[in-house]
This record gives structure tokens, C-alpha cells and sequence, in this order.
């Protein structure tokens, strides 16, 4: 694995996914939870680690991080993840990170959502980006600083060189509602850099989740003994892979129709391996 992410660049996004149906109410098993790395330029899942609950997903993100090479990689990751050890890895591994901040790190959030929320405080801003689908319109708006020497001196966070916000608003025919998010940042950004590493984190939801429920139906995955959900959940992940490498034009969900029916394009899949 270290030698395939040796070449990797760009954005790498880690988040969980719960298999809903392969808990066990017989045994008393809990559902799977696949925690996975997602490379956002490559489109590929680079590695992935199970753990039975979500409260354990702090504990797997480190066991995940050591099948990285992150030299030259910026690691984005929900504020539950938001950790001074998991901060601290990717900067020893040669990483940087854009970690969402929330309360979970108690007066830190707070003070950095005082400070870049103050209209005196010493920040850039992006002009804001502008995108529309399914008949929603989204703005988001990023703000980055560096001058946060009284934040070092107050928190002492591993490796943390700048903080930023995105404000998000959304407009559909019926509502329109503002959502604030606030970051850590190991490496100082600009406003329209970091807007855009923000924006990419959220492909492991768009373009593995997504895939996952909608063209997979893993959620709909009632394999629940032994390490059955498990291997099933590191097979479909290969799957996806192959498909995306295989480069040939056509929905995810016809170049599976097509293997099923297409020996030698399958086998063509097979060999990627």
C-alpha cells in the first residue's frame, strides 16, 4: 500500500461509513464500520480499516494513517477527528492537514470562531464560489489567517501554521440557510486554495459513499457472520477502484452490467490486480 500512495498528491480525505444492516441482534454484534482514505484527485480508495462502532473511529484513524505516505498530501478530516494525536501523525509522516473544528475540542473552538468572526481581525477572504444543482444554489466563502501566535501560546496544537472559516449558504426554492464551519490548518493556505481543499473532502461522500449506497446497495447488505461484511466491504472498494481505473466512458453501474456479461472485459478488470 505504501508503494501505490507513494505517488499520490492532492487532497486526502478520511471519513466512516456504517454498514446498516450488518449488525447482528442475535450475537449481539454491532454493524461494521469501514473507515477509509480517499485520494480526491486520484478518485481512488488509497486504504481502509474496520472498527465496530463509530466511537471507535478516533482509535482506527491512526492504524490507517501508518498505510500513508503522506509527504506532499493535505489530510482533511471531520471534526471528530479533530485529535492532537491524529494532528500530530500527519505532521510527522510529512503530511499537512485541514481539520473541521467543532466543540468536541471545548475553548479552542471558541476562540478561533471569536477571532475570525471579529471584522477587525487580520484575515484574507476568497471571493465567494458559486455553485448550482438539482435546483440548489450553494455559496461558500473562505477566510484564512496566520496570526495566530496567541493561539499557539494559549493551545499548543501540533503543527498548526494558520486557521480558517467557510461560510456556506444554500438556497432552494423554499429556504435558504447559512452554515459556518471553522478549521485548523497545518499549512498556510490561501482563501481560494483552502476553499477548493474543503470542497474536494467532500468527494469520499459523492463519489464513494454515494456509489456504495446508491449503484452497490451496501446498505442493503444483509451479510452479517464471521468476517463476511468485512471482506465484502474491502472487495466492493476494489471494485470501485478498478472501475475508475479502467478509464473507459460509461456509468459505474453499466461497466458492472458489462463484467457480468463480458468475460473478456472482466477479465480485463481482474487484471488490474
Amino acid at each position: 500500500m505504501t508503494k501505490f500512495t507513494e505517488h499520490c498528491q492532492g487532497v486526502v480525505a478520511i471519513d466512516g461509513k456504517v454498514l446498516r444492516r450488518s449488525f447482528d441482534r442475535a450475537s449481539g454484534k454491532s454493524a461494521l464500520h469501514m473507515v477509509s482514505a480517499w485520494g480526491c484527485e486520484q478518485r481512488l480508495v488509497l486504504a481502509q480499516i474496520a472498527t465496530d462502532a463509530k466511537s471507535n473511529e478516533i482509535t482506527a484513524v491512526p492504524k490507517l494513517l501508518e498505510m500513508l505516505a503522506l509527504q506532499g498530501t493535505i489530510v482533511t478530516a471531520d471534526a471528530l477527528n479533530c485529535q492532537r494525536a491524529i494532528a500530530q501523525q500527519i505532521v510527522d509522516q510529512g503530511g499537512d492537514y485541514a481539520l473541521a473544528l467543532k466543540g468536541n475540542q471545548g475553548t479552542l473552538h471558541d476562540d478561533v470562531r471569536l477571532f475570525l468572526d471579529d471584522a477587525e481581525c487580520r484575515a484574507g477572504t476568497a471571493a465567494p464560489v458559486v455553485e448550482a444543482d438539482h435546483g440548489r444554489i450553494e455559496t461558500s466563502t473562505a477566510t484564512v489567517s496566520t496570526d495566530i501566535d496567541w493561539l499557539h501560546k494559549q493551545h499548543l496544537w501540533p503543527g498548526l501554521k494558520a486557521i480558517g472559516k467557510i461560510v456556506r449558504v444554500r438556497e432552494t426554492p423554499d429556504t435558504t440557510t447559512t452554515e459556518t464551519a471553522y478549521y485548523l490548518l497545518s499549512v498556510a493556505l490561501s482563501p481560494e486554495r483552502f476553499n477548493e481543499v474543503v470542497r474536494q473532502h467532500w468527494g469520499v461522500e459523492n463519489r464513494l459513499h454515494w456509489r456504495l449506497d446508491v449503484v452497490m446497495n451496501e446498505d442493503q447488505d444483509r451479510t452479517r457472520l464471521g468476517n463476511g461484511p468485512h471482506n465484502l466491504a474491502v472487495l466492493r472498494h476494489m471494485a470501485l477502484n478498478a472501475m475508475q481505473k479502467e478509464g473507459s466512458k460509461g456509468s459505474l453501474r453499466g461497466k458492472f452490467k458489462r463484467a457480468g456479461w463480458d468475460d473478456a472485459y472482466l477479465y480485463s478488470l481482474l487484471a488490474m490486480f
